[in-house]
């Protein structure tokens, strides 16, 4: 038996190395203490909810949008923390989902502000 991130990534693998270089960027300015954990309240200033339609809409406030965001992470017990894993499991799933490397370098240094 495999669990279902080990099937996942078998179908659609690994970042290449110039997506993990800019995962492994991204993560690294948050983690704050090199322990290879985020601390949520790191993220929140730099995670912009009020351009999400819903936010706009007035059907959800930022931090409910925040709160979704950080499940995309696993933190359904909202301990707040995000594991190196978890982080790359993640974006690993948003590299599967842009087709360029471009793109999704862009992606990741304007949406995590990136040099």
């Amino acid at each position: 038996m495999i669990d279902v991130d080990e099937f996942l990534t078998s179908f659609r693998g690994k970042p290449n190395s110039r997506r993990q270089a800019i995962i492994d960027k991204a993560f690294l300015k948050f983690d704050k203490e090199g322990n290879g954990i985020i601390d949520v309240a790191d993220l929140k200033g730099s995670f912009n909810c009020s351009k999400h339609p819903k936010v706009i809409s007035g059907e959800l406030s930022q931090d409910m949008v925040f709160t979704y965001f950080l499940k995309n992470f696993n933190d359904f017990n909202g301990s707040g923390k995000i594991t190196r894993k978890e982080w790359n499991d993640f974006y690993s799933a948003v590299s599967y989902s842009v087709d360029y490397d471009d793109n999704f370098v862009l992606l990741l240094k304007t949406n995590w502000n990136l040099e």
